[in-house]
Protein backbone atom coordinates (compact mmCIF):
# COMPACT_ATOMS: atom_id res chain seq x y z
CA UNK A 1 0.00 0.00 0.00
CA UNK A 2 1.22 3.13 -0.82
CA UNK A 3 2.09 4.60 3.11
CA UNK A 4 0.13 7.93 2.66
CA UNK A 5 -3.02 6.10 1.36
CA UNK A 6 -3.48 3.85 4.94
CA UNK A 7 -2.21 7.34 7.23
CA UNK A 8 -5.26 9.24 5.29
CA UNK A 9 -7.73 6.70 5.70
CA UNK A 10 -6.57 6.49 9.60
CA UNK A 11 -6.76 10.17 9.86
CA UNK A 12 -10.27 10.29 8.61
CA UNK A 13 -11.46 7.38 11.07
CA UNK A 14 -9.69 9.74 13.57
CA UNK A 15 -11.69 13.29 12.86
CA UNK A 16 -14.63 11.30 12.81
CA UNK A 17 -14.04 9.85 16.16
CA UNK A 18 -13.42 13.20 17.23
CA UNK A 19 -16.00 15.04 16.24
CA UNK A 20 -18.34 12.37 17.78
CA UNK A 21 -16.70 13.17 21.12
CA UNK A 22 -14.90 10.10 21.13
CA UNK A 23 -11.30 9.18 21.84
CA UNK A 24 -9.80 7.59 19.03
CA UNK A 25 -7.36 5.35 19.43
CA UNK A 26 -3.65 5.37 18.76
CA UNK A 27 -2.91 2.42 16.37
CA UNK A 28 0.84 1.58 16.77
CA UNK A 29 1.54 3.46 19.85
CA UNK A 30 1.34 1.98 23.08
CA UNK A 31 -0.04 3.63 26.28
CA UNK A 32 2.11 5.87 28.66
CA UNK A 33 3.31 3.21 31.55
CA UNK A 34 0.57 3.97 34.61
CA UNK A 35 3.07 0.85 36.57
CA UNK A 36 6.95 0.18 37.08
CA UNK A 37 8.33 -1.08 33.94
CA UNK A 38 9.24 -5.23 33.96
CA UNK A 39 12.98 -6.14 33.74
CA UNK A 40 13.09 -5.49 30.06
CA UNK A 41 11.62 -1.86 30.58
CA UNK A 42 8.18 -2.82 29.22
CA UNK A 43 5.19 -1.26 31.42
CA UNK A 44 3.34 -4.14 33.45
CA UNK A 45 0.12 -2.13 32.43
CA UNK A 46 1.24 -1.52 28.32
CA UNK A 47 -1.63 -1.38 26.18
CA UNK A 48 -1.85 -2.01 22.83
CA UNK A 49 -4.57 -1.35 19.71
CA UNK A 50 -3.95 -3.08 16.81
CA UNK A 51 -5.59 -2.15 13.50
CA UNK A 52 -6.57 -5.55 11.41
CA UNK A 53 -7.71 -5.05 8.06
CA UNK A 54 -8.45 -7.95 5.46
CA UNK A 55 -10.77 -7.91 2.20
CA UNK A 56 -12.70 -10.93 2.78
CA UNK A 57 -16.64 -10.79 2.57
CA UNK A 58 -18.75 -10.34 5.23
CA UNK A 59 -19.46 -13.90 6.88
CA UNK A 60 -16.83 -15.88 5.01
CA UNK A 61 -14.20 -17.94 6.81
CA UNK A 62 -11.82 -15.66 6.78
CA UNK A 63 -14.33 -12.72 8.28
CA UNK A 64 -15.26 -15.37 11.61
CA UNK A 65 -11.75 -16.15 11.97
CA UNK A 66 -10.80 -12.37 12.21
CA UNK A 67 -14.09 -11.97 14.51
CA UNK A 68 -12.68 -14.72 16.83
CA UNK A 69 -9.45 -13.59 17.26
CA UNK A 70 -10.63 -10.13 18.43
CA UNK A 71 -13.01 -11.90 20.59
CA UNK A 72 -10.69 -14.27 22.43
CA UNK A 73 -7.29 -11.93 22.30
CA UNK A 74 -9.81 -9.18 23.73
CA UNK A 75 -10.87 -11.53 26.60
CA UNK A 76 -7.31 -12.97 27.55
CA UNK A 77 -5.66 -10.13 27.88
CA UNK A 78 -8.72 -8.09 29.69
CA UNK A 79 -8.42 -6.25 27.48
CA UNK A 80 -5.02 -4.41 27.22
CA UNK A 81 -4.57 -5.76 23.76
CA UNK A 82 -7.58 -4.41 21.58
CA UNK A 83 -8.12 -4.68 18.14
CA UNK A 84 -9.60 -2.98 15.54
CA UNK A 85 -10.83 -4.46 12.94
CA UNK A 86 -11.68 -3.24 9.29
CA UNK A 87 -12.95 -5.49 7.09
CA UNK A 88 -13.82 -5.50 2.57
CA UNK A 89 -10.61 -3.95 1.73
CA UNK A 90 -11.71 -0.55 3.36
CA UNK A 91 -7.73 -0.21 3.88
CA UNK A 92 -7.31 -1.01 0.41
CA UNK A 93 -5.90 -3.96 -1.51
CA UNK A 94 -4.54 -7.33 -0.40
CA UNK A 95 -1.36 -5.56 -1.84
CA UNK A 96 -1.94 -2.13 -0.11
CA UNK A 97 -2.44 -3.57 2.92
CA UNK A 98 0.89 -5.85 3.22
CA UNK A 99 2.31 -2.79 2.30
CA UNK A 100 1.06 -1.04 4.86
CA UNK A 101 1.72 -4.16 7.50
CA UNK A 102 5.41 -4.01 6.09
CA UNK A 103 6.09 -0.41 6.60
CA UNK A 104 4.04 -0.39 10.06
CA UNK A 105 0.94 1.79 9.43
CA UNK A 106 -1.06 -1.29 9.65
CA UNK A 107 -0.74 -3.55 12.31
CA UNK A 108 -2.39 -7.14 10.80
CA UNK A 109 -3.50 -8.33 7.87
CA UNK A 110 -5.71 -11.74 7.07
CA UNK A 111 -4.95 -12.54 3.79
CA UNK A 112 -4.72 -15.62 1.48
CA UNK A 113 -1.03 -17.09 0.46
CA UNK A 114 -0.85 -15.47 -3.14
CA UNK A 115 -0.89 -11.93 -3.01
CA UNK A 116 1.72 -11.75 -0.17
CA UNK A 117 3.94 -13.65 -2.76
CA UNK A 118 5.67 -10.83 -4.11
CA UNK A 119 6.94 -10.07 -0.34
CA UNK A 120 7.85 -12.95 0.75
CA UNK A 121 8.73 -15.25 -2.60
CA UNK A 122 8.36 -18.55 -0.42
CA UNK A 123 5.00 -18.43 -0.62
CA UNK A 124 4.80 -19.68 -3.78
CA UNK A 125 5.14 -22.77 -2.43
CA UNK A 126 1.71 -22.59 -1.53
CA UNK A 127 0.79 -22.30 -5.06
CA UNK A 128 1.70 -26.29 -6.43
CA UNK A 129 -1.48 -27.06 -8.26
CA UNK A 130 -2.75 -30.05 -6.53
CA UNK A 131 -0.20 -30.31 -4.00
CA UNK A 132 -2.76 -30.81 -1.03
CA UNK A 133 -5.31 -31.97 -2.91
CA UNK A 134 -5.16 -35.92 -1.57
CA UNK A 135 -4.73 -34.77 2.39
CA UNK A 136 -6.77 -34.64 4.66
CA UNK A 137 -7.10 -31.30 7.03
CA UNK A 138 -5.20 -32.95 10.17
CA UNK A 139 -2.07 -33.84 7.84
CA UNK A 140 -2.36 -30.67 5.87
CA UNK A 141 -2.35 -28.55 9.61
CA UNK A 142 0.51 -30.14 11.22
CA UNK A 143 2.65 -29.77 8.24
CA UNK A 144 2.21 -26.40 7.85
CA UNK A 145 1.86 -25.37 11.50
CA UNK A 146 4.04 -28.27 13.75
CA UNK A 147 6.93 -29.29 11.53
CA UNK A 148 10.02 -28.46 10.20
CA UNK A 149 8.44 -26.73 7.22
CA UNK A 150 6.72 -24.38 9.90
CA UNK A 151 9.93 -23.32 10.89
CA UNK A 152 11.27 -22.71 7.12
CA UNK A 153 8.45 -20.73 6.17
CA UNK A 154 8.37 -18.66 9.04
CA UNK A 155 12.38 -17.60 8.64
CA UNK A 156 10.92 -16.21 5.26
CA UNK A 157 8.32 -14.29 6.74
CA UNK A 158 10.77 -12.52 9.10
CA UNK A 159 13.51 -11.92 6.36
CA UNK A 160 10.63 -9.30 5.31
CA UNK A 161 9.90 -7.64 8.39
CA UNK A 162 6.35 -10.02 9.55
CA UNK A 163 5.57 -12.87 11.78
CA UNK A 164 3.29 -15.37 10.79
CA UNK A 165 0.69 -15.99 13.15
CA UNK A 166 -0.84 -18.65 11.65
CA UNK A 167 -2.48 -20.85 9.54
CA UNK A 168 -6.68 -21.30 8.79
CA UNK A 169 -7.62 -24.18 6.50
CA UNK A 170 -9.64 -27.07 7.08
CA UNK A 171 -9.27 -29.59 3.57
CA UNK A 172 -11.32 -27.20 1.97
CA UNK A 173 -9.88 -25.99 -1.47
CA UNK A 174 -10.38 -22.78 -4.16
CA UNK A 175 -12.95 -23.94 -6.95
CA UNK A 176 -13.46 -22.46 -10.38
CA UNK A 177 -17.36 -20.38 -11.10
CA UNK A 178 -17.64 -19.99 -14.68
CA UNK A 179 -20.50 -18.68 -17.33
CA UNK A 180 -18.84 -21.57 -19.77
CA UNK A 181 -19.40 -25.12 -19.10
CA UNK A 182 -15.87 -27.10 -18.45
CA UNK A 183 -15.84 -31.51 -18.86
CA UNK A 184 -12.65 -31.85 -20.78
CA UNK A 185 -9.54 -30.31 -20.79
CA UNK A 186 -9.51 -28.38 -24.01
CA UNK A 187 -13.28 -26.59 -22.40
CA UNK A 188 -10.53 -24.42 -20.67
CA UNK A 189 -8.80 -23.30 -24.38
CA UNK A 190 -9.60 -19.54 -24.41
CA UNK A 191 -11.52 -19.35 -20.80
CA UNK A 192 -11.50 -15.26 -19.56
CA UNK A 193 -10.63 -16.14 -15.70
CA UNK A 194 -10.33 -13.90 -13.28
CA UNK A 195 -7.32 -14.57 -10.99
CA UNK A 196 -5.46 -12.81 -8.45
CA UNK A 197 -2.63 -10.89 -9.25
CA UNK A 198 -0.19 -13.69 -8.89
CA UNK A 199 2.28 -15.01 -11.61
CA UNK A 200 1.82 -18.79 -10.96
CA UNK A 201 -1.68 -18.63 -10.67
CA UNK A 202 -1.49 -17.08 -14.31
CA UNK A 203 0.61 -19.38 -15.45
CA UNK A 204 -1.29 -22.84 -14.28
CA UNK A 205 -4.56 -21.10 -16.21
CA UNK A 206 -2.37 -20.54 -19.06
CA UNK A 207 -1.24 -23.73 -19.44
CA UNK A 208 -4.33 -25.25 -19.40
CA UNK A 209 -5.12 -22.86 -21.93
CA UNK A 210 -7.26 -20.46 -20.37
CA UNK A 211 -6.82 -16.49 -20.51
CA UNK A 212 -6.40 -15.49 -16.84
CA UNK A 213 -7.02 -11.71 -16.39
CA UNK A 214 -6.04 -10.07 -12.44
CA UNK A 215 -9.00 -8.12 -11.21
CA UNK A 216 -8.93 -6.99 -7.74
CA UNK A 217 -11.88 -8.23 -5.65
CA UNK A 218 -14.12 -4.88 -4.93
CA UNK A 219 -14.50 -4.95 -8.88
CA UNK A 220 -14.80 -8.85 -9.87
CA UNK A 221 -19.00 -8.85 -9.60
CA UNK A 222 -19.02 -6.49 -11.85
CA UNK A 223 -16.60 -7.16 -14.03
CA UNK A 224 -18.29 -11.14 -14.29
CA UNK A 225 -21.42 -9.22 -14.73
CA UNK A 226 -20.43 -6.64 -17.98
CA UNK A 227 -18.92 -9.87 -19.27
CA UNK A 228 -15.37 -8.53 -18.67
CA UNK A 229 -14.64 -11.62 -17.97
CA UNK A 230 -16.56 -15.27 -17.73
CA UNK A 231 -15.08 -17.49 -15.04
CA UNK A 232 -13.18 -16.96 -11.39
CA UNK A 233 -12.25 -18.91 -8.33
CA UNK A 234 -12.59 -18.88 -5.23
CA UNK A 235 -13.66 -21.27 -2.46
CA UNK A 236 -17.65 -21.36 -2.05
CA UNK A 237 -17.85 -19.31 0.77
CA UNK A 238 -16.28 -16.12 -0.95
CA UNK A 239 -18.40 -17.34 -4.06
CA UNK A 240 -22.14 -17.58 -1.97
CA UNK A 241 -21.11 -14.28 0.20
CA UNK A 242 -19.97 -12.28 -3.19
CA UNK A 243 -23.08 -13.40 -5.05
CA UNK A 244 -21.39 -15.01 -7.75
CA UNK A 245 -24.63 -17.36 -8.47
CA UNK A 246 -25.84 -13.93 -9.67
CA UNK A 247 -23.52 -13.70 -12.26
CA UNK A 248 -22.38 -17.57 -12.88
CA UNK A 249 -23.50 -20.42 -13.88
CA UNK A 250 -21.28 -23.39 -12.74
CA UNK A 251 -19.36 -24.26 -10.04
CA UNK A 252 -16.27 -26.48 -11.31
CA UNK A 253 -14.60 -28.60 -8.79
CA UNK A 254 -11.16 -27.90 -9.78
CA UNK A 255 -9.56 -28.56 -5.83
CA UNK A 256 -6.66 -26.60 -7.91
CA UNK A 257 -5.28 -24.92 -4.36
CA UNK A 258 -5.57 -25.01 -1.16
CA UNK A 259 -8.33 -22.53 1.00
CA UNK A 260 -5.61 -20.36 2.60
CA UNK A 261 -5.94 -17.25 4.96
CA UNK A 262 -2.95 -16.37 6.94
CA UNK A 263 -2.65 -13.48 9.84
CA UNK A 264 0.54 -11.71 9.02
CA UNK A 265 1.72 -9.01 11.70
CA UNK A 266 4.18 -6.44 11.28
CA UNK A 267 7.82 -8.49 12.93
CA UNK A 268 8.71 -4.30 15.13
CA UNK A 269 5.81 -4.32 16.33
CA UNK A 270 5.29 -7.99 17.52
CA UNK A 271 8.79 -8.24 19.20
CA UNK A 272 7.76 -4.73 21.31
CA UNK A 273 5.16 -6.94 23.04
CA UNK A 274 6.13 -8.01 26.43
CA UNK A 275 6.58 -12.25 26.12
CA UNK A 276 3.38 -12.62 28.33
CA UNK A 277 1.39 -10.52 25.41
CA UNK A 278 3.00 -12.51 22.77
CA UNK A 279 1.95 -15.89 24.12
CA UNK A 280 -1.41 -14.32 24.62
CA UNK A 281 -1.17 -13.57 20.65
CA UNK A 282 -0.18 -16.85 19.76
CA UNK A 283 -2.94 -18.53 21.94
CA UNK A 284 -5.57 -16.35 20.67
CA UNK A 285 -4.86 -17.53 16.72
CA UNK A 286 -4.76 -20.84 17.73
CA UNK A 287 -8.04 -20.89 19.42
CA UNK A 288 -9.81 -18.94 16.84
CA UNK A 289 -7.91 -21.18 14.25
CA UNK A 290 -9.36 -24.50 15.98
CA UNK A 291 -12.78 -22.70 16.87
CA UNK A 292 -13.31 -21.71 12.80
CA UNK A 293 -11.27 -24.50 11.06
CA UNK A 294 -13.40 -27.29 12.64
CA UNK A 295 -16.35 -25.75 11.08
CA UNK A 296 -14.96 -25.56 7.29
CA UNK A 297 -16.14 -28.88 5.82
CA UNK A 298 -20.05 -28.47 6.73
CA UNK A 299 -19.22 -24.61 5.85
CA UNK A 300 -18.48 -25.63 2.76
CA UNK A 301 -20.96 -27.81 2.11
CA UNK A 302 -23.73 -25.60 3.28
CA UNK A 303 -22.42 -22.67 1.27
CA UNK A 304 -22.00 -25.26 -2.05
CA UNK A 305 -26.17 -25.68 -1.21
CA UNK A 306 -26.87 -22.60 -1.14
CA UNK A 307 -25.07 -21.91 -4.47
CA UNK A 308 -27.09 -25.17 -6.08
CA UNK A 309 -30.08 -23.98 -4.26
CA UNK A 310 -29.50 -20.87 -6.15
CA UNK A 311 -29.31 -21.99 -9.64
CA UNK A 312 -25.74 -23.02 -10.26
CA UNK A 313 -24.87 -26.44 -11.44
CA UNK A 314 -21.92 -28.60 -9.81
CA UNK A 315 -18.96 -30.13 -12.29
CA UNK A 316 -17.11 -33.01 -10.74
CA UNK A 317 -14.13 -34.28 -12.77
CA UNK A 318 -12.92 -37.83 -12.87
CA UNK A 319 -9.50 -38.60 -11.67
CA UNK A 320 -7.86 -39.00 -15.30
CA UNK A 321 -9.30 -35.48 -15.41
CA UNK A 322 -7.11 -34.32 -12.61
CA UNK A 323 -4.29 -36.19 -13.93
CA UNK A 324 -4.52 -34.12 -16.81
CA UNK A 325 -4.44 -31.02 -15.35
CA UNK A 326 -1.77 -31.91 -12.91
CA UNK A 327 0.37 -33.24 -15.96
CA UNK A 328 -0.33 -29.71 -17.80
CA UNK A 329 1.14 -28.06 -14.50
CA UNK A 330 4.31 -30.04 -14.34
CA UNK A 331 6.02 -26.47 -15.65
CA UNK A 332 4.44 -24.37 -12.93
CA UNK A 333 6.23 -26.79 -10.51
CA UNK A 334 9.80 -26.47 -12.17
CA UNK A 335 9.14 -22.48 -12.30
CA UNK A 336 8.33 -22.65 -8.35
CA UNK A 337 11.65 -24.66 -8.09
CA UNK A 338 13.70 -22.80 -9.79
CA UNK A 339 12.38 -19.34 -8.20
CA UNK A 340 12.31 -20.37 -4.48
CA UNK A 341 14.86 -23.69 -4.65
CA UNK A 342 13.85 -26.99 -3.68
CA UNK A 343 14.39 -27.17 0.04
CA UNK A 344 11.08 -25.80 1.13
CA UNK A 345 9.29 -27.73 -1.93
CA UNK A 346 11.17 -31.06 -0.60
CA UNK A 347 10.47 -30.10 2.96
CA UNK A 348 6.43 -29.28 2.26
CA UNK A 349 6.49 -32.72 0.56
CA UNK A 350 8.25 -34.69 3.24
CA UNK A 351 5.74 -33.64 5.84
CA UNK A 352 3.03 -34.17 4.08
CA UNK A 353 3.94 -37.67 3.35
CA UNK A 354 4.64 -37.94 6.94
Amino acid sequence: MKRNKVIAILMSLVLIFALAGCSAPAPQTPAQPAQETTSNNVPEAQEFTLILGHGAPEGTAADLWSKKFKEVVEAKSQGKIKVDLFPTMQLGSDREMVEGVQAGDISIVLLQTAPAASFVPELAVFDLPNVFSKYDAATIDRALNKSAFTDLINEAYAKAGFVNLGYLQGGTFRETSSNKNITKLEDFKGLKIRTMENKYHMAYWQALGANPTPVIFAELYMALQQGLVEAEENAYDTMFNAKFMEVQKYVINTHHLLYLNQFIMNKELYEKMPADYQKIMDESVAEATADVSSKLGDFGATNLKALTDAGMKVVDFTPEMFDQMIEKAKPVYDMIRTDIGDKLVDTLLSELAK
